[in-house]
């Protein structure tokens, strides 16, 4: 294949040093990849045998990307956008393409649009057409605008083949920071993290701090604070790294005072010197974080904030969660509290193998192979969503007279129709017999608004039903408070704190498990509540604990009313005084097979035959809005109508069900209380 990559990086290089790294991985596959780079040369980027059109370069000043400068400084005018159109169109029609890849846009680079949308436009003329991706990092910063949103997402739509993450969802999906549309989220392949490729070997001996504050010169305030914490503990050993950005003026003026060679440029064996380190310090750009998980040096992370940014916040959260850094936030950035953290860390236990997949570029390099060999039927490939079958012609799914939409399948295959019908029987019987059936809903995994979640508190409010939604504490974002502060009857408890799987390898996934020692799963839960409830409005949380997998040490439990939680939801266990427990008793996922619906009527025989055999214990529903897929949807939204619509069924109110009258004693699944507001049969 012949691969074009479009990058055009405005400050820092890592989106060069990305794009960069997928080139030369063509190459070692035998492939032909050409680079087409918009920004600033830079240095330290290999790029082997990578052929390279470079374009008059763009940078920006401070965060203002909206207006790119030119060469010399001033900002780009006409002429020079049309020069650097003309010389992308011109690669193009020479290198004749079979794979078009776009770094970043369409999801940014809003200011260059006009000649990202010049080249993918052209590079549908071509019969055959060569196959046209966008290429993403792990996280991304989402516009405050909706329209800018949907303008992206009508762009993938109208002009892309696939959306390339190069991250893992089981870290951080793409949503977390970035509200996918149906049609986009079916485009999105996830690579995994995309290493730069080069290894090192692990020093015997780790010793001193190193700092690096990125290539350009957004780290000035890292480098004048690290500079002045080596002028007071000159004994840790320091050695700073500034990027080829910065201007000499004003290193040499950081360096003043400092003994020769503490203060130096970013050098090409950075991570052979982290390997060695006993401690880093740096931000958390994309390709920082990885050079930190390739070497597994403990570190001290200070995320790039200004103008808004939030995407190394994120990041840098996501690994603190795991273990693997110390966040310092840039506001809070002093000499003093970079001493302080790097104290802590340095006594910090080094966390274990962390298990994120590196090996984004090679996967890389075989989805566009598929694409390129399927020939315009990307959709076939693994992660596009599998509709629901097809009914046979003539059949009629049960319930449909009144409105519902029942998972059926015919021909000797699963039926919801008969599981419905022993799931009102069970429900009659109870009714008859004057004994109620409590139902309450728990949703996972919300970190931010996106179409899933107004899908899911749609569905709830269309069926007057109240919703528990857990949200992982270090995800979540802005849009989350903003759209459940027009939701109705949505309660959010606290997911763990970043959901990451601390389990050895080979044991079930637990973030809480009893792996870990019990006073870092206190403070990782006191954490979670501590940001659940910055992030969040007052009316919005309950202080309830919900553990990642549903799995956690038996002596956190007892620690939690310590903490400030009152309630307490997984699977069914025991009572733990000072907490009230709802657990979760229905999970339609088939998590180990499909990831879609379970059969439908197995799931109904059971629920049914629970029902009969003791109505007294509530039924608790678990569902994660975040990958469902049409059945799901369809078989959670009649499960609902045919509860709520039953005079056996009350649905409780998350409110009543973990009201603090039960926090005294404690209380079993089978002695919930019940609001008489929440009454719905």
């Amino acid at each position: 294949m012949r691969v074009l990559i479009a990058v055009t990086h405005l400050l820092g290089a890592g989106h060069l040093t990305r794009a960069a790294a997928l080139g030369r991985a063509f190459v070692a596959s035998g492939h032909d990849a050409l680079l087409v780079s918009g920004g600033v040369p830079a240095p330290m980027v290999r790029l082997s045998d990578v052929r390279l059109v470079q374009l008059p370069p763009l940078r920006v000043a401070g965060t203002d990307f909206a207006r790119p400068l030119g060469p010399d400084g001033s900002p780009a005018d006409p002429a020079l956008f049309a020069r650097r159109r003309a010389l992308m169109l011109d690669a193009l029609a020479d290198f004749a393409p079979d794979a078009v890849i776009t770094e970043l846009f369409p999801f940014g680079r809003r200011a260059l649009a006009a000649e990202f949308l010049a080249l993918v436009e052209a590079a549908q003329a071509p019969r055959p057409r060569p196959r046209v991706l966008a290429s993403l990092r792990d996280i991304l910063v989402a516009s405050a605008k909706p329209e800018r949103i949907a303008e992206a997402h009508e762009r993938v739509a109208r002009l892309y083949d696939a959306v390339l993450v190069h991250g893992d969802p089981a870290i951080v999906p793409l949503d977390a920071s970035w509200p996918l549309d149906a049609g986009t989220a079916g485009k999105i392949r996830y690579t995994g993290y995309v290493d730069d490729g080069s290894r090192t070997v692990p020093a015997a001996t780790r010793t001193g701090v190193l700092v690096a504050a990125g290539s350009g010169p957004a780290g000035l305030g890292l480098l004048s604070a690290a500079a002045a914490a080596a002028r007071m503990r000159p004994s840790l050993g320091w050695r700073i790294l500034a990027g080829h950005g910065v201007p000499d003026p004003e290193l040499a003026a950081i360096a003043h005072g400092l003994p020769e060679g503490t203060i130096g440029r970013a050098r090409p064996d950075y991570r052979s010197l982290l390997a060695g380190s006993a401690l880093s310090v740096s931000q958390c750009g994309y390709n920082t974080a990885l050079d930190l998980l390739a070497t597994a040096t403990p570190a001290v992370l200070v995320p790039f904030e200004a103008g808004g940014e939030t995407e190394q916040r994120l990041r840098a959260e996501c690994l603190a969660g795991r273990g693997l850094g110390r966040v310092l936030p840039e506001s809070e950035l002093t000499a003093e509290s970079l001493l302080h953290a790097v104290d802590a860390k340095l006594r910090a236990t080094p966390p274990g193998p962390h298990g994120i997949d590196l090996g984004g570029a090679a996967r890389t390099v075989a989805i566009v192979e598929d694409l390129f060999r399927l020939h315009g039927r990307p959709e076939v490939l693994g992660q596009a969503p599998v509709p629901p079958p097809a009914r046979e012609e003539g059949f009629v799914a049960p319930f449909e007279s009144r409105g519902l939409n029942v998972v059926a399948r015919n021909g000797g295959r699963e039926s919801a129709r008969l599981g419905f019908v022993a799931l009102r029987n069970a429900l009659d019987e109870a009714a008859a017999g004057g004994r109620g059936v409590r139902f309450w809903w728990r949703d996972d995994d919300a970190v931010a608004a996106s179409p899933a979640l107004d899908r899911l508190i749609a569905l709830a409010e269309a069926h007057g039903v109240p919703l528990l939604l857990a949200a992982i504490p270090s995800g979540i974002e802005p849009s989350l408070g903003e759209r459940l502060a027009v939701a109705k009857s949505v309660s959010v408890a606290v997911h763990g704190l970043a959901h990451h799987d601390h389990a050895p390898p080979g044991e079930k996934a637990a973030e809480f498990g009893p792996h870990r020692p019990l006073d870092a799963l206190v403070a990782d839960a006191a954490a979670g509540l501590r940001i659940a409830r910055a992030r969040l409005a007052e009316a919005q949380l309950l202080p309830v604990f919900v553990p990642p997998w549903n799995r956690f040490a038996p002596d956190l439990a007892a620690a939690l009313p310590g903490l400030g939680y009152r309630g307490l939801s997984a699977v069914p266990g025991p009572a733990i005084p000072g907490l009230v427990r709802a657990d979760a008793t229905l999970d339609p996922i088939d998590w180990r097979g499909t990831r879609s619906v379970r059969d439908p009527d197995t799931l109904l025989h059971d629920l049914a035959a629970g029902i009969t055999r003791d109505p007294s214990r509530p039924v608790g529903l678990l569902t994660h809005h975040r990958v469902h897929d049409a059945a799901i949807w369809a078989f959670v939204a009649d499960l609902l109508a045919v509860l709520r619509d039953h005079p056996a069924v009350t649905c409780l109110d998350p409110e009543s069900l973990f009201s603090g009258a039960m926090v005294e004693t404690g209380a079993a699944a089978s002695n919930l209380p019940v609001s008489p507001a929440a009454r719905t049969g």
